[in-house]
């Protein structure tokens, strides 16, 4: 079974292993603040591997990180986000895509915001 830990950086590493601190938090941030809403699961490996949520966990290709000094990168933040929550950005967003790509859902959200490769939203209110 994988750790919090582990699944967090699993995440940010293929989310955002090629941008700076401040995106790789982002990526985390949606993975606890999805965490901390009902409407999704309540661990973040759950949320990490929640079918669709991710589009890195079903693209069939290896799960494995190749780049490893990316990877230690990703545990650090993943570290930093979970056992130090006063780093957290303190945004609501809850998805988020990459800006190349227009995702049919993105207009049912508010945007918040651009950081790295990433377009950022909450819910409407």
């Amino acid at each position: 079974m994988m750790t919090a830990l582990m699944c967090m950086a699993l995440n940010i590493y293929f989310e955002a292993r090629d941008q700076d601190f401040d995106a790789k938090l982002m990526v985390a941030e949606v993975t606890l603040n999805r965490v901390a809403d009902p409407a999704f699961p309540d661990t973040v490996c759950e949320v990490v591997w929640q079918p669709g949520a991710f589009s890195w966990t079903g693209d069939g290709k290896s799960d494995k990180p190749k780049d490893l000094e990316a990877f230690a990168d990703a545990v650090l933040v993943a570290s930093d986000a979970l056992y130090n929550p006063e780093i957290m950005l303190g945004t609501k967003a809850l998805y988020y895509h990459e800006k190349s790509i227009h995702p049919y859902w993105a207009s049912s959200y508010t945007m918040i915001g651009m950081v790295g490769d990433h377009i950022f939203y909450i819910k409407k209110s």
